[in-house]
């Protein structure tokens, strides 16, 4: 709700800037709970009867009981709209930064909690993920934990348990004596893919006693090498450099988002032309495949809420953050597509008119948006079918 609110405030701020009257400000959406207007200079809770009999006398802001998100109601929304104060009066470059700035701000919302966390602990969840070399320092918030240990496997003949903390990795063989300390489980996964099908010293916490276990590590290509799952967390801090951090590693997450979404359209839009290839049966079960991997690939709210909640009194704050900058970041990324009934899809109906020097009307417009947004509506309710299949599978 904060998000698309904040979404909602870049679009008034816009708005305000470029000379189009705001009729209506609100969080959540209708029906409407409270409502204020300035009267005589000041601001005053306007009465539910008073609410319909004061049109066109200024900005309302108010509080509605669907804690879904918020809207910014401008006057005369249509392109075609030409009335003084109007979105339609605009000019183009005011439209453009009017549409542009929701997504704007949730760029910026996404960049200040990024920012907030490089300084007190930013999480790692991306390869090669940016940092400073001079100013990050890394602070283990859980040390590598044994979860699980496979039947049969090296961790299992080694004696390793559940609950043990992994502390060391040492390989002593044909004169080589090299150890590491493991601080995270990349330590651990990279020193068992370099020594893989060796025997190797695992050094190990258990009850607060320290003990040594020699391992006979599986080959490459084997199911696992080691056969223990582990959980680990570390976080990287800076000082200076944390604004510097914040603004590349955003647009490491929205490169990242990009290419999802460039990707689930490439599986969804391939995979359908591919089964309909009637003569060739491997192209039509390669195409299934590419459909079936756009569908897992797709999660709504609920499929995020059955994921998060169970976990979430466990998260922690620094990963509560992080969801935040990272759904502050897919919120601005969906509205800068081409989807005629979200901003960008907006922008691009309007300058494709512009350019062939026809009118937007408003009926025109009302009906390509209304189209495009129940064919939004159906895929978010496709969608919420299928997180709830997931969830109770």
């Amino acid at each position: 709700m904060f998000l698309v609110t904040a979404h909602e405030f870049g679009h008034f701020i816009a708005a305000r800037k470029n000379g189009v009257e705001v009729e209506e400000f609100g969080i959540g959406f209708p029906p409407r709970a409270m409502a204020w207007r300035k009267i005589d200079g000041k601001w005053r809770r306007i009465k539910k009867a008073q609410w319909e009999k004061m049109p066109g006398k200024g900005l309302i802001l108010s509080l509605n009981w669907l804690p879904i998100g918020g809207f910014c109601q401008m006057k005369g929304e249509s392109d075609a709209a030409k009335e003084k104060g109007s979105f339609g009066r605009a000019s183009f470059w005011g439209k453009t930064k009017i549409l542009f700035a929701g997504v704007a701000m949730n760029w910026l919302v996404a960049f200040i909690v990024l920012t907030i966390l490089a300084w007190i602990g930013m999480p790692h969840f991306l390869e090669n993920q940016f940092q400073v070399s001079g100013d990050t320092q890394q602070v283990v918030t859980k040390p590598v934990t044994v979860s699980s240990i496979e039947p049969g496997s090296p961790a299992a003949n080694g004696h390793l348990m559940k609950g043990d903390v992994i502390t060391q990795m040492r390989i002593l063989e044909d004169g080589k004596d090299e150890r590491i300390v493991v601080d995270v489980a990349q330590d651990l996964l990279d020193f068992d893919a370099k020594y893989a099908g060796k025997k190797v010293f695992v050094t190990y916490e258990r009850d607060g006693i320290i003990g040594t276990t020699e391992v006979a590590l599986n080959n490459t290509g084997s199911d696992y090498i080691l056969g223990a799952s582990v959980e680990s967390n570390a976080v990287y801090r800076s000082t200076w450099s944390a604004p510097i951090v914040g603004f590349c590693t955003m647009g490491q997450i929205t490169g990242e988002t990009f290419k999802g979404v460039g990707e689930l359209l490439w599986n969804l839009v391939s995979g359908v032309v591919r089964q309909l290839n009637f003569f060739d049966q491997s192209a039509r079960e390669s195409g299934a495949q590419a459909v079936q991997k756009a569908g897992d690939s797709v999660s709504g709210p609920v499929g995020i809420i059955g994921v998060l909640f169970p976990n979430m009194m466990s998260t922690g704050i620094n990963n509560l953050m992080f969801l935040t900058a990272l759904i502050s970041i897919s919120l601005a990324v969906m509205n800068v597509l081409p989807i005629p009934a979200l901003d960008g899809g907006r922008w691009l109906l309007i300058l494709i008119f512009k350019l062939r020097k026809k009118t937007l009307t408003k009926e025109t417009e009302e009906k390509i948006v209304g189209r495009a947004f129940m064919v939004l509506l159906a895929i978010v309710v496709v969608v919420t079918i299928l997180d709830i299949f997931r969830i109770i599978k």
